[in-house]
């Protein structure tokens, strides 16, 4: 995400590098390439502005500070100033009710309906809540068997009324069989239009002064830039969301909708769409996308990935069969399916620090995996179990069953073999690589 932002961003601060001072002079040049990086990414010119005086003034008040090399100082104010200008903080979801009502407005095509079973997962799922989807887009023909659909993939049920085209009927009756059943969310999706429309803005307001839902969150497609910004200023003089879910993040998008919806609605980000996925959602952290903007990667959300697959009794399982040299082809298996859960490979790779610039023109698919579990699915489970067994004709029938050439199968197997001797030493030595001797 915001790739084209990202370097164009770097661009700019690398004019500052090497440089023995802050001067007015090279702060201006700097500072003029940010607001145009900005400008590119679809900000608006006030925005863009105002962002980068800030940056130039605690830039010159800084400059006392001598320790610091001016690429540095430049970079990390950049950041500060970045991570105000989206919200400084991560901002909760509000579920506290009997049940809590979270109301979900946006344009058509802006994801509401995906978003609305992303949260209920991600509510089910981290928050440990009893979730119910209400199927309130009365208009849009696709719209409940779509929601219907999505709420069997993430085993949440979806409250329907058919024939009934009143959105305000169904939702209060949706909330009074909830407390029946004993649900703690009730998550309301509702219409959209190809605009912002009075019929639009007349039905969700009606819907909001009659639930007096606990949050009211603003869907919006990143990917229409400023367009998005004026929606959430129309919607948001109308019904006063709590917060903002920006979807389609997974792709390069330009960024000023990110960058600037909470400056000009004055709401926070709460959520993220970051791929087709049913999990793949996040919280919205400031800080966190700062440093992705500034290619600084984000290890945090990749630990917590991480953490959230990570599974203690696997984990002390394959550490046995390295110490005792057992681990075999159904255990990688293991860790690729650990791996594919944590999100898409590209989202995983930019979060890591300076990859995305080595990455830049490589194309990282989420099928990389597929050869090689292709090559594994050909084999037998003994032979899964045993890898040591792979002889010439066993390796020619895995080749040609998987569709693959021997070639590949033969540098798989090296790289599974180099993979296995680096774990089995890691583990034998505590979780830290061996040193080498000094000859």
């Amino acid at each position: 995400m915001f790739e084209n932002l990202s370097s164009k961003i770097e661009k700019a601060l690398h004019t500052l590098r090497g440089k023995g001072s802050i001067t007015d002079i090279n702060v201006a040049e700097t500072v003029k390439e940010v607001r145009k990086a900005l400008l590119d990414a679809d900000v608006s010119y006030p925005i863009a502005k105002e962002f980068t005086d800030k940056v130039k003034a605690e830039a010159m008040g800084r400059n006392v500070i001598q320790s610091i090399e001016p690429g540095q100082l430049m970079v990390k104010i950049v950041h500060e100033k970045l991570t105000e200008l989206m919200g400084s903080e991560a901002v909760d979801i509000n579920v506290k009710g009997q049940p809590a009502v979270v109301l979900i407005a946006g344009l058509q095509g802006s994801g509401k309906t995906t978003f609305s079973a992303k949260l209920a997962n991600y509510l089910k799922t981290k928050k440990g809540k009893s979730v119910m989807l209400v199927a309130g887009d009365v208009y849009r023909p696709a719209a409940i068997s779509q929601l219907q659909t999505l709420g069997e993939q993430v085993q949440v049920p979806v409250y329907t009324e058919e024939g009934n085209k009143n959105p305000v009927e169904i939702a209060k009756h949706a909330i009074n069989e909830a407390k029946g059943r004993g649900y703690n969310v009730v998550i309301v999706d509702t219409a959209g239009r190809l605009a912002v429309d009075e019929q639009m803005m007349n039905e969700i307001a009606a819907l909001k002064k009659e639930l007096q839902p606990q949050e009211t969150l603003f869907v919006v497609d990143s990917m229409t830039g400023q367009d998005a910004v004026n929606t959430a200023k129309a919607f948001n003089d109308r019904i006063d969301f709590d917060g903002v879910v920006l979807t389609k993040l997974d792709g390069d998008t330009r960024g000023g909708a990110a960058l600037t919806i909470r400056y000009t609605v004055d709401k926070p980000i709460k959520f993220v769409g970051i791929g087709e996925k049913m999990d793949a959602l996040d919280v919205f952290h400031p800080d966190r996308m700062a440093n992705r903007i500034l290619g600084m990667g984000d290890v945090v959300s990749l630990v917590e990935r991480a953490q959230e697959q990570y599974d203690e009794a696997e984990a002390r399982k394959i550490q046995k069969k390295l110490i005792h040299n057992e681990y075999n082809f159904e255990d990688f298996l293991s860790q690729v399916a650990q791996i594919k859960k944590m999100g898409s490979m590209k989202d995983l790779v930019s979060m890591i620090p300076g990859m995305d610039k080595l990455t830049k023109n490589v194309e990282i698919s989420d099928d990389a995996f597929k050869p090689i579990e292709a090559m594994i699915g050909s084999m037998t489970p003994y032979e899964r179990q045993n890898p040591s067994c792979l002889n010439g004709s066993r390796k020619q029938r895995i080749a040609a069953g998987s569709g693959r050439s021997i070639q590949e199968l033969n540098r798989f197997l090296k790289q599974f073999e180099d993979t296995r001797k680096m774990m089995r030493m890691v583990t034998k030595n505590g979780g830290k690589l061996p040193m080498r001797k000094r000859r």
